[in-house]
């Protein structure tokens, strides 16, 4: 019997509240295959193929061998770190500069990040509102501060924004955080500078600090459409913070580096959770964003160009497969759709399409149970590959009808 199959006698009582994670299981299962000799597309994870921009690169190999980036960094982040985070801000948003010291936090990538905010605002028997389908750290973070999950469906017929109106008033005067996240993982749905005041409208009357996970500002398919921050709304700030993250705009997922930004007390409440539990991202890395963020981001149009042309081969190719492509994918890494029609349950056609033609998608309902009936695809894959992936699926019966 395994350790997943049995009762573990050193885990904590809430973790079994918590599942599996949606991506170790699905690797597992990945792995399982390829051990089978089956040809695996993955289409599972939001990882960039391509690597870290060269002159990222060279910056790191340089900040590596100065001897002064070997020790301990600050806990949130070295001064010119938060410094250049909140000059790139400025430039990209068109929006006035956040103090670097009082208003930045440096973090270790998004998943800490959201991780901790839970755990400096949610007290146990709280309530959090969190998006579903949406990120899984959401609600296990609030299973493991003890507080309750109030889940805010994302429906078609509301483009996948929160319906605000939808949230009883009994569950709004309890909560003491909202977590939204646009572009939108796994939808890819934008949000309008509207639907930002009627949040942070929302958040004042009802003191909840608002979140906003930002990872995918970068990753639009046209740049004359590039992804707001909720700060474009005026008074944001007296109610909001919003996190960044290296990782899908410059390829550095592995290196673990983002920031927040917002208002001070939950910067504050941040940091203090931040410095008892880590020691900060390794001031080389540091470094190397810092040259990232004062760059002239024309990197960027490059992989806007690349994810949309594989955004328009997978949608073209699944709707040579009976799928009703109603509005063509804005951005982000993902391609989210319903699962065919005989299916019933997004588990059964995932399974199908490892078992029967070797690809990778998580199903829809690993992202929260209004994410039953759909499945994602990660554009994370050449374009070579999704259309082999389009042409398994075609041979082995995986149409939508």
């Amino acid at each position: 019997m395994t350790m997943t199959q049995a009762k573990n006698k050193f885990a904590a009582k809430r973790l079994d509240s918590i599942p599996p994670y949606l991506f170790a299981e699905i690797d597992k299962k990945r792995l399982a295959a390829i051990a089978k000799g089956v040809d695996i597309i993955n289409l599972g994870i939001g990882d960039p193929d391509k690597p870290t921009p060269d002159f990222i690169v060279k910056a790191m190999h340089e900040a590596i061998d100065d001897a002064g980036t070997h020790n301990y960094p600050p806990y949130a982040g070295t001064p010119e770190f938060r410094q250049a985070a909140v000059n790139w801000f400025a430039k990209r948003f068109n929006l006035p500069a956040f103090d670097a010291e009082l208003e930045c936090l440096g973090t270790i990538g998004m998943k800490e990040a959201i991780h901790n905010m839970f755990l400096a605002t949610v007290d146990q028997g709280d309530y959090a509102l969190i998006p579903s389908p949406g990120y899984p750290v959401y609600k296990t973070s609030t299973i493991l501060c003890g507080g309750h999950s109030h889940l805010m469906p994302l429906k078609a017929e509301n483009n996948f924004l929160i319906d605000l109106d939808a949230i009883p008033e009994e569950i709004a005067q309890k909560a003491k955080i909202l977590f939204l996240n646009y572009p939108n993982n796994p939808t890819g749905a934008f949000a309008t500078k509207e639907f930002f005041e009627k949040v942070i409208a929302f958040g004042k009357k009802y003191n909840i600090l608002i979140c906003h996970d930002n990872a995918y500002s970068e990753n639009s398919f046209d740049e004359n459409n590039l992804p707001l921050s909720i700060f474009s709304v005026p008074g944001a700030k007296d109610i909001a913070i919003e996190f960044f993250s290296m990782s899908k705009g410059y390829n550095m997922t592995g290196w673990r580096a983002g920031f927040a930004v917002g208002n001070a007390d939950a910067i504050k409440a941040l940091a203090t959770v931040k410095t008892n539990i880590d020691s900060g991202v390794f001031k080389a890395i540091q470094k190397a964003c810092i040259v990232g963020l004062n760059s002239d981001q024309s990197h960027l149009k490059a992989m806007r160009e690349l994810y949309s042309e594989r955004a328009k081969v997978a949608e073209a190719g699944l709707k040579s497969l009976g799928w009703p492509i109603n509005k063509p994918s804005e951005g982000t890494l993902y391609i989210w759709q319903r699962i065919p029609l005989k299916y019933k349950s997004s588990i059964e056609f995932a399974t199908d399409m490892l078992e029967k033609a070797g690809i990778v998608v998580p199903p829809g309902i690993g992202y929260g149970e209004y994410g039953e009936g759909y499945f994602r695809i990660a554009l994370s894959a050449s374009k070579e590959r999704i259309e082999e992936a389009i042409k398994r699926m075609k041979e082995k019966g995986l149409t939508y009808n």
